[in-house]
């Protein structure tokens, strides 16, 4: 299993999502050296459960991604300013030592084999976010047409980018998108994202009741 450089965030990043970075703890200017150097420039990022990005001492999660250096400019001073492209979901099986910067042993972990996933399903969801970005639209007396902010996130054809892409696209916090990261099959998706609509939806009532 490969050893790869980690950072871990205080978000939650999906595949096909994009990273900017700005680059100043030494430590993970070292990481961004260290990458560069690589055949493959691209470190791994996982959820913080608990502390800060900046001086360590944080809890990490176990599931993450793969984050794949597009772009980097070098501002000086040990100071970088990154472009990233979200692509593989991975496993960290061990946490090493920090030395300078955060390592993990990691596995790729595709969608493991479950119930299949039906596009009626998904565009379940779909139409219920686009009730719920109507929702919150007309609450703010604006003119939004809140199919346009759900389109395109079927464009791969594929289930699992489909799902992420429209995670990506609801306000939900980092908890719930952990979960749908974090969701060992497809089917397990559709549930963990059906019930972050669920829970965002019952805020905005609550918060519109009031």
């Amino acid at each position: 299993m490969p050893t790869v450089p980690m950072f871990p965030l205080e978000v939650a990043m999906l595949p096909g999502e994009g990273l900017p970075l700005r680059i100043f703890e030494p430590r993970y200017a070292a990481l961004v050296r260290d990458c560069l150097a690589a055949e493959e420039p691209a470190f791994g990022t996982v959820l913080i459960a608990a502390g800060r990005e900046v001086g360590g001492g944080d809890t990490r999660s176990d599931v993450g991604v793969l984050a794949h250096i597009t772009e980097c400019a070098d501002t000086g001073d040990g100071h970088y300013r990154l472009k990233t492209a979200i692509r593989e979901r991975i496993r960290v099986l061990e946490w090493l030592p920090d030395n300078p910067y955060p390592r993990a042993v990691v596995e790729l972990w595709p969608d493991q084999p479950g119930e299949s996933v039906t596009v009626d399903a998904i565009r379940d969801i779909e139409d219920r976010m686009v009730a719920l970005f109507e929702r919150i639209a007309e609450a703010r007396g604006a003119q939004v047409n809140a199919r346009d902010i759900v389109a395109g996130a079927d464009e791969s054809g594929d289930a699992a980018k489909w799902l992420y892409a429209l995670t990506a696209r609801l306000p939900m916090g980092q908890a719930d998108r952990y979960a749908v990261l974090a969701a060992p099959t497809a089917a397990d998706r559709v549930a963990a994202l059906s019930e972050a609509v669920d829970t965002v939806t019952a805020m905005v009532e609550f918060q519109l009741s009031e």
